[in-house]
């Protein structure tokens, strides 16, 4: 599935980079209301923050299932990622627990590319319509399985009550009594939307690929799209000494 062009295709860079611009600007918000308790009814009293958030975990799963077959040792980039989430844990846990991050992005992605790998051979005997198709739909039935509920609506139905009495399944979807982490993503249903953008750009690769190769989009969010993992784990630390900063003057 990799291309022997080296050329990277802008555009993910770009949508990785967009994608992080995003999220320094939703985190900053965060702080501001969670963790310095100023007020911001917008983002606490509608439905804005959660709109805002899912937008942007789309585009970041989308952009990293679509670009998985570029990855040279797609289980050692899953191992690196996972590593940098499990730091991220430890550091929250440590100076932060009250918005302690379990189970976040960084180690949904990680472990998302980590389970791909070992799957692929499976995985690349399905067809990319049917792989897409499927995995989303996939996605969206088991949207609410974090909360007890597979499907929705007249398809929705009760999941086991033993499956959220324990205490280590919470990454696979399970969340046992008093679990909390203020970024939770787990592999259900998120994995499924890791999937649909693997499948979506193989659909979409044989018509799109070449024109879009060696092009730039913006140079700004193509350079924040390559090194989206150094900005991830830096970007915090520095916004919550700004926001800091900020609410000593406002």
């Amino acid at each position: 599935m990799r291309s022997a062009s080296h050329r990277r295709i802008g555009l993910f860079d770009a949508l990785r980079g967009l994608a992080l611009v995003n999220m320094i600007a939703y985190h900053g918000v965060y702080d501001w209301v969670s963790v310095f308790g100023r007020p911001a009814a917008w983002f606490t009293q509608t439905d804005c923050a959660r709109i805002w958030q899912q937008a942007i975990c789309w585009t970041f799963l989308l952009v990293a299932g679509a670009v998985f077959d570029y990855s040279r040792h797609p289980a050692r980039h899953g191992v690196i990622v996972l590593g940098c989430g499990l730091v991220l844990t430890a550091v929250t846990l440590l100076v932060i627990p009250s918005e302690r991050i379990l189970f976040g992005v960084l180690h949904l992605i990680g472990a998302a590319a980590l389970l791909t790998a070992l799957l692929r051979r499976a995985l690349e005997h399905i067809p990319a319509l049917p792989g897409a198709v499927g995995f989303f739909a996939l996605f969206l039935l088991c949207r609410s399985v974090p909360r007890g509920v597979w499907g929705f609506g007249p398809l929705s139905a009760e999941l086991p009550a033993g499956l959220y009495q324990t205490s280590f399944l919470f990454p696979l979807g399970f969340p046992g009594p008093g679990f909390f982490s203020a970024d939770y993503f787990p592999l259900i249903p998120w994995m499924f939307l890791f999937w649909t953008g693997l499948f979506l750009w193989r659909l979409l690769r044989s018509c799109f690929e070449e024109p879009l190769r060696g092009r730039t989009v913006c140079r700004p969010l193509e350079w924040l799209g390559r090194h989206s993992l150094l900005v991830y784990m830096a970007h915090q630390p520095v916004l919550m000494a700004a926001v800091f900063l900020l609410t000593r003057f406002v």
